[in-house]
């Protein structure tokens, strides 16, 4: 798809699917960007073109939801050596069937550099999830090993709080013989996620990871090495925009990030309106993700809002 094909979606996005789409009755959970309808043990997960930031519902992206399914599908092909997943079925091009998990209640953000939230942490002398960093550090500093910098998962519309490692056994949100297997699992993943990105001329900054209990088995879950998950950077000229202490070239959601902060939100207040062009500018860095990271050019195929809704109370 071309940059300049992108406008043309814009009156076509997905928000989502309500109540009053479905059967009385039926068990809709709508998250920031994914609506999921529970089925006895399995469950429907639609990936809308919402767009979160600063855990906050502000626009559609075009395209997104479509981008966002197929590159996780991609990432669960590429990782099922490491650990399974809950995917049983595509149903549509934003659209999967996955197994009921019993979701553990901590994100778990694997981070390779300094940046982002964990840069803004450090650079005010504080410690990010608990960890105490060297001093001297600059931004976009690539760790010597990787972190894991867990957080809480917050309720809708209010933010993920960062939480030491050390917290998470000793408040009994998970015990300590399923956390290390965590752990162990989500550094796999990132050491899996960091050789196949580098195959592509890429760096995988930072990912968040969701992890369930699958018949008592750890599975991974939701998504992984989305924009909306994950951080890339073009490998080619990190080192020389690092040294100068320029911002690195990206392909991922910091963008609308960085445009939001500049206008003075990070979360609290009134979100200002997104312009159509920042929209497609966000849809093409989503797009581009794609691209880069599978190799493969993406071509819309979704179904119309109607027509998936369709084929969603169809399934239940």
């Amino acid at each position: 798809m071309k940059r300049e094909e992108i406008s043309s979606c814009l009156k076509s996005t997905f928000e989502g699917i309500q109540s009053c789409d479905l059967p009385q009755g039926t068990d809709l959970f709508k998250g920031k960007v994914r609506d999921v309808v529970t089925l006895e043990d399995e469950m429907l997960i639609l990936t809308s073109d919402r767009i979160s930031a600063f855990d906050r519902i502000l626009s559609t992206i075009p395209c997104k939801g479509e981008v966002l399914n197929l590159l996780s599908l991609y990432w669960f092909d590429q990782t099922r050596d490491i650990i399974p997943n809950h995917v049983l079925e595509q149903v549509s091009p934003r659209t999967v069937r996955v197994s009921k998990c019993r979701v553990l209640p901590v994100e778990v953000v694997v981070r390779g550099y300094l940046t982002g939230s964990a840069w803004r942490d450090y650079r005010s002398g504080k410690t990010v999830s608990g960890i105490s960093l060297p001093p001297g550090m600059r931004n976009n500093q690539r760790f010597e090993t990787p972190l894991i910098t867990p957080s809480t998962k917050a309720d809708q519309g209010d933010r993920d709080i960062p939480i030491p490692v050390s917290e998470i056994v000793s408040s009994g949100l998970v015990e300590e013989r399923l956390w290390r297997e965590v752990e162990e699992k989500a550094l796999a993943l990132f050491a899996r996620g960091t050789e196949k990105a580098a195959e592509r001329g890429l760096i995988l900054v930072d990912t968040k990871y969701e992890f369930g209990l699958l018949n008592g088995r750890l599975v991974v879950v939701d998504e992984i090495h989305t924009p909306d998950s994950s951080r890339y950077w073009f490998a080619d000229t990190y080192q020389a925009l690092f040294e100068t202490g320029k911002d690195q070239r990206k392909i991922d959601k910091e963008y609308l990030r960085q445009w939001l902060m500049d206008r003075g939100f990070m979360g609290h207040g009134e979100a200002p309106e997104i312009p159509d062009d920042v929209r497609i500018e966000t849809a093409w860095r989503y797009i581009q993700a794609y691209q880069l990271i599978t190799g493969v050019e993406f071509f819309p195929r979704g179904l119309a809002p109607g027509e998936e809704i369709d084929l969603i109370r169809d399934r239940v």
